[in-house]
């Protein structure tokens, strides 16, 4: 591997080509015709355009990237999160052409990314599932059958689903049909795939996701957990590790179940295992993500490993450099997602030019961005400005640090998330870590309006 293209944008863009800088590669920047001033374009060595601003005119074209390689000579793509990244197709496609896909392999990302099947291999590695179909659901008559034998609520979820799309809550048999129907048209629209399954609804649970790692010669370990129940309508807004809940014990536990299901699916790279845990701490698996997540910088912090050049190098069939007993959980950190959107105003997309940027700084915090004073967040992809991570030595110095840097956070011309941050931060529910993935929805239900705070 000498020459990496990242297919991708926005900070984690940037974050792999700093990645692959470190590690002496080379990098070939892809760019939509909205991107031209993108952060990641002036990071690069060389930048490509691939079409116009709509993704898939551009960064989902797979012949356009493949020409990028050929015009520039990569021999590695890297595709980030997102867009192509869990695309199996697109890993088989870059092997055929004798170009190395940052990633696991194609028939590893179509078992786990097939969320029945993931159920299975789950279920065949000992590791508890949530109750539910047996595979896809394939006749509303069936599902409804199905749903009165588990009890309701439910769930009525995308076989191909993720991001939060393609999920429906049914809390009657009057509802179901409708509900059935909207995740299938949902489900076909976002991923070419109308096929649902469906599972019990667990009530109140936490979003606990496991880091694992896992090279070609057999080898993993896992890198401890990340607590993602601070989330709107299933949409990660702020992340910590270690969980504020889990014993050592129970994350030796899902640690090890994690591998297991990883080692069952013949995976190798970077990747999440994600789970459901129970108010009665009984933990669910739910799905593995086969990429980097969006929250791998606090992972990052805590071990002090760089999981995106670790991720580059199990590809270059590099053995991994550690073993479980070496990996070490220092302190306390979080991550808060600032995104263009007004929190006042039920998070109304808020695209358009920064008038001014000023990140925080100091010790002890983090800022990954594509952004500037004077770029214009388009309206075409995400909403994401920056990710802010905050380090302490405890979760309370964590809090504290965190209001301070978000206070400093100064971002002009545009509504952002970061009031909304500081709400919850200052929430007694949040301070005692007595949440569950549906606490913000519920304070929006009950007429809780965000975003009161100061901000620029």
């Amino acid at each position: 591997m000498r020459k990496v293209l990242v297919a991708n944008r926005g900070e984690i863009a940037v974050r792999v080509i700093r990645a692959c800088h470190d590690l002496g590669l080379d990098t070939v920047a892809v760019y939509s015709q909205a991107d031209a001033e993108a952060l990641h374009v002036l990071h690069a060595g060389e930048a490509i355009c691939i079409g116009e601003a709509p993704s898939h005119k551009s960064y989902l074209k797979i012949p356009h990237i493949l020409s990028a390689c050929e015009v520039t000579g990569a021999d590695a793509i890297h595709p980030g999160y997102g867009f192509l990244s869990e695309n199996a197709n697109f890993a088989s496609i870059c092997k055929s052409c004798g170009v190395v896909f940052i990633g696991p392999s194609a028939e590893t990302i179509s078992l786990l990314g097939d969320k029945a099947q993931a159920k299975k291999t789950a279920q065949k590695a000992g590791c508890p599932t949530i109750p539910g179909s047996d595979g896809v659901v394939p006749s509303m008559t069936e599902g409804l059958a199905i749903a009165k034998q588990l009890g309701f609520p439910v769930f009525v979820k995308a076989v191909a689903g993720g991001g939060g799309k393609g999920i429906r809550v049914v809390h009657t048999e009057a509802d179901f049909e409708k509900h059935f129907l909207a995740a299938r048209a949902e489900a076909g629209i976002s991923f070419g795939n109308p096929d649902v399954y469906i599972e019990k609804m667990i009530h109140n649970p936490r979003h606990i996701e496991i880091q694992i790692a896992g090279d070609k010669w057999g080898n993993f370990v896992h890198l401890g957990e990340r607590d993602c129940s601070i989330q709107r309508r299933r949409q990660k807004l702020i992340e910590e590790c270690p969980s504020p809940v889990l014993t050592p014990k129970l994350r030796q536990e899902m640690g090890e179940a994690a591998i297991r299901i990883v080692k069952e699916a013949g995976y190798y790279s970077v990747g999440t295992v994600e789970f459901l845990l129970d108010e009665k701490k009984n933990f669910y698996f739910m799905e593995v993500n086969t990429r980097v997540q969006v929250e791998h910088t606090i992972t990052e912090e805590l071990t002090g490993i760089d999981i995106v050049a670790l991720q580059i190098r199990i590809a270059r069939d590099e053995v991994l450099p550690f073993k479980q007993k070496d990996i070490r959980f220092d302190g306390h950190v979080m991550q808060f997602r600032i995104n263009a959107e007004d929190p006042a105003e039920n998070f109304l997309p808020s695209p358009g030019r920064l008038d001014f940027y000023i990140a925080p700084g100091g010790p002890h915090v983090r800022v990954d961005s594509a952004c500037y004073a004077g770029y214009t967040i388009p309206p075409h992809y995400d909403s994401m400005i920056a990710k802010l991570i905050v380090s302490g030595k405890d979760r309370s110095e964590t809090i504290r640090r965190a209001i301070r840097a978000l206070s400093e956070f100064h971002i002009g011309g545009i509504k952002t998330t970061i009031p909304f941050h500081l709400d919850i931060l200052r929430q007694q529910a949040f301070l005692k870590a007595q949440v569950d993935i549906g606490y913000v929805d519920r304070l929006l239900a009950s007429g809780y309006s965000f975003g009161q705070s100061k901000e620029d």
